[in-house]
């Protein structure tokens, strides 16, 4: 079995702290881009093109790129300039302990950079569970940029796996990932707990719990809250693998 996982909001809670850090930065390097007029775009619009490019490429870097010009590495050092990391992360514990449980082979695909994606392994103290690590610098197809939710990523890494889709297991907090994922044949986690939207729920009750995994999207075969849970779901996945 492989098992495939995002980080940020996926591993870690990323929305407490370093998202909004992100976000800022971003949006700080898209307003000093030239607007209409080469007059600096006002923080509305330059947050209005992030989500913007985001929305319709997975990626804002694949919009800055493909319409601004901008050089990935430019970008993506400006984005994630966040001083001490440890100050911003927010993680539950026994995750490592939670990764040993999980049979097989694990890769960490994020569309976050490499430097950024590699301190927060370390800071979390997983770095050594992962036999792959790709980053966004690392998703090119045919040397284009193609970040998740690119099938054509996903096609590429089962092939450089040597991996049938209906072996790996896609744990992830983005839903067009996991619907891209889920129609190559992937068996799909979602992790929702730490999204804004469901944080309300996150100390549901039991009965709440069961209600919301009965009613968990079609793109779906597990819907967790945490991956604390994720080992006591291995045998439904493993019921899908042989199904």
């Amino acid at each position: 079995m492989l098992w495939i996982f995002d980080l940020d909001n996926t591993l870690h809670d990323a929305s407490h702290a370093i998202f909004p850090a992100i976000t800022a930065n971003m949006n700080a390097f898209i307003a000093g881009l030239a607007g209409e007029n080469s007059e600096r775009l006002s923080p509305e619009s330059a947050n209005a093109v992030r989500i913007l490019y985001w929305e319709r490429y997975g990626a804002t870097l694949e919009g800055l790129i493909r319409h601004h010009g901008v050089e990935p590495e430019e970008f993506l050092k400006a984005a994630h300039d966040l001083g001490d990391l440890s100050l911003l992360i927010k993680a539950e514990r026994g995750l490592a302990r939670i990764l040993r449980q999980l049979p097989g082979r694990k890769i960490l695909l994020t569309n976050a950079d490499h430097s950024y994606s590699r301190r927060v392994l370390k800071l979390l103290g997983l770095h050594r569970y992962f036999s792959q690590h790709i980053a966004i610098q690392s998703m090119r197809v045919h040397g284009k940029l193609l970040p998740k939710p690119s099938k054509r990523l996903f096609r590429k890494l089962l092939a450089s796996e040597k991996v049938s889709a209906h072996q790996c297991v896609l744990v992830e907090d983005n839903e067009a990932a996991l619907k891209a994922g889920k129609a190559l044949g992937m068996r799909t986690v979602f992790v929702s707990g730490f999204s804004r939207r469901d944080r309300t729920s996150y100390h549901s009750s039991p009965r709440k719990k069961r209600l919301e995994q009965k009613n968990r999207p079609a793109f779906a075969d597990v819907k967790i809250r945490s991956i604390r849970h994720l080992p006591a779901k291995q045998s439904k996945l493993g019921q899908l693998s042989s199904g």
